[in-house]
């Protein structure tokens, strides 16, 4: 509807600049949005206001030279004035939405889905270290990453998931010894578990597991062997884990990708290569620094650490939680003195998903991570790209509450909720919806109580019950109506809100994808279950009479394909029956 208008205003001032000698304007050079009040029509557009000065007149005498030239042959305009300083305001025929009803109906499965673009983007979301169970922030991060990559898939784009496997360095050590320590205690051990190593009944469990499978000999190993083995162990036994409950939460990746083959394949050396031979490296005190200064980071970071070097400060990288370590400026993180950091192998990673030749990368990271945003910028614009072309979406926490009040579940991992326990209780489709209503900008509160509840104060509950709905009342009109109904008989002005709203559904499909913003799906599809919840209550339908009952059921029909493609993009299911 905004593109129809837009093409209608822009003729209409090229025909006016040809006539009077002016520039004719550029396609974009005004806007079309909805007005505030209703009263002014439904579409709106500022061009009289924004090129008065391009025609040499006020902006009122403009509007009505673009409206004398406007074209209406379709009679899809009933009404086109000027209001205000020089608005242009419009109010669509019921032959309008007529036709654009029948446009949706005719898409079917196809309406808001744009054509192939060209564009093949990465999406890197989860990546949580197998050191452990997903936690409910990383099922926040998971929901928003896949209807992201949906969301892109409808809009054209060619779409790669994949999942960063930290199984390489400190962290690993860490859940080799954690495990050991425990298989210890099996054995009757006394010695004190380890500080800052991992909590939480699943090493226990783990170590039940190896001391089954592997043997109990395997504590009288030299302890850095054993450690290694049942990191190996672990890992494999942890990334089960992550699968299943992702495949449960109906998340899928095309590629489980292994920090580990960065060091066996050569990239991290490949990768760091590039950026010697751009004259963007440098030793100092024994360390490796990559200028990334020069793209717009407050401090050069280290690539390789020296053999001397103190610790400070730490970060989160929204994969894992990783110590730094600064050695005299710049940061190294994690790993050996001496051996190369965690950001150089986040650097090498991101430079191989640039040679696969995808087009954007999208990363979705924990809010922690935000110190780490310039430098992965930084370094995606070192390796000759623009650093739009790195994505960045930081994903705040998620806190449980029960009616309001906070509440702590009871965990086999440690100090967090664990995603499974969430799913266990509410299921996937109320885990989802609910992780998707707010920007991952913002703090999360996820009501336990509330995502279980059948009522219209459930979001997930509403939405679904409005296509459930519409399903009843096909059943009671005996199936779907078959001709060709008369549509223009819709002219309640519940049914030109509902034909509105449904039209918006390609370009709120494309803005979201384009903004990296899925959660604006959950309100559009919120308040169109709104607005046929309260038409239903208003209006008979299989009664309406032989003429404008197929109308309304077809409008119904409508809503019901609509709310199913939404809720399919943020991977929900749209059941018949509630």
């Amino acid at each position: 509807m905004k593109k129809m208008l837009a093409d209608k205003i822009h003729r209409a001032l090229a025909a006016l600049a040809a006539e009077t000698g002016r520039p004719a304007p550029a396609p974009d050079s005004f806007t079309v949005e909805e007005p505030r009040d209703p009263d002014h029509g439904h579409l709106a557009a500022n061009a009289a206001l924004v090129l008065a000065k391009t025609f040499r007149a006020n902006p009122r005498q403009l509007a009505e030279m673009i409206l004398s030239r406007l074209d209406n042959r379709e009679g899809w305009i009933d009404k086109a004035e000027t209001a205000g300083p020089g608005f242009l305001n419009f109010t669509f025929s019921v032959k309008w939405w007529a036709e654009a009803l029948a446009g949706l109906l005719a898409a079917g499965d196809d309406y808001g889905r744009r054509p192939p673009q060209g564009r093949r983007i990465m999406v890197e979301f989860v990546s949580a270290n197998p050191t452990g169970p997903l936690h409910v922030g990383h099922g926040r991060g998971a929901a928003i990453g896949d209807a992201l990559a949906r969301l892109l898939e409808r809009a054209g784009c060619e779409v790669y998931r994949e999942y960063y496997l930290n199984d390489a360095g400190r962290q690993m050590r860490i859940l080799g010894q954690s495990v050991l320590a425990r298989m210890r205690e099996l054995a009757g051990g006394t010695d004190p578990f380890p500080d800052g190593h991992y909590q939480g009944e699943y090493i226990r469990d783990l170590a039940r597991a190896a001391r089954a499978e592997i043997g109990p000999g395997l504590t009288d190993r030299p302890p850095e062997e054993a450690a290694a083995i049942l990191a190996d162990f672990a890992a494999e036994r942890l990334r089960d884990g992550i699968e299943g409950d992702l495949a449960d939460f109906g998340v899928r990746f095309d590629r489980w990708f292994s920090e580990k083959s960065l060091f066996t394949e050569g990239l991290v050396e490949k990768a760091l290569e590039d950026l010697r031979g751009k004259g963007l490296l440098y030793e100092l005190d024994g360390a490796l620094f990559f200028k990334s200064t020069a793209f717009g980071d407050d401090l050069d970071r280290v690539l390789i650490k020296s053999k001397s070097g103190g610790q400070a400060g730490g970060r989160w990288s929204g994969r894992a939680a990783r110590p730094d370590r600064v050695i005299t400026k710049g940061d190294g993180d994690g790993q050996d003195e001496g051996d190369s950091t965690y950001f150089a192998a986040d650097l090498a990673y991101h430079w191989y998903k640039i040679q696969r030749g995808f087009d954007q990368l999208i990363d979705i990271w924990g809010a922690d991570h935000h110190g780490y945003v310039a430098r992965m910028k930084a370094a995606v614009e070192a390796l000759g790209h623009a650093p739009e072309t790195l994505g960045i979406l930081l994903v705040q926490l998620v806190s449980l509450a029960r009616d309001g009040q906070p509440v702590a579940m009871s965990t086999r991992a440690g100090e967090f909720v664990t995603l499974r326990e969430v799913l266990d209780e509410v299921g996937p489709d109320a885990a989802r919806f609910i992780f998707l209503t707010r920007s991952p900008d913002t703090t999360l509160e996820f009501d336990l109580n509330l995502a279980r509840a059948q009522t219209k104060d459930n979001p997930v509950y509403y939405v679904q019950y409005a296509g459930a709905r519409v399903e009843s009342l096909i059943r009671q009109a005996g199936g779907r109506p078959g001709g060709r109904p008369d549509l223009t008989l819709l002219t309640q002005p519940e049914e030109t809100a509902l034909v509105k709203h449904l039209s918006a559904f390609p370009d709120l499909v494309e803005t979201a994808a384009r903004k990296l913003e899925p959660h604006h799906l959950t309100a559009y599809l919120t308040a169109l279950a709104r607005q046929f919840h309260y038409y239903y209550g208003r209006h008979p339908i299989v009664s309406a009479g032989p003429d404008l009952a197929p109308a309304r059921l077809a409008l119904c029909l409508a809503v019901r394909l609509v709310i199913r493609l939404g809720l399919d993009l943020l991977g929900v299911s749209s059941p018949d029956k509630m």
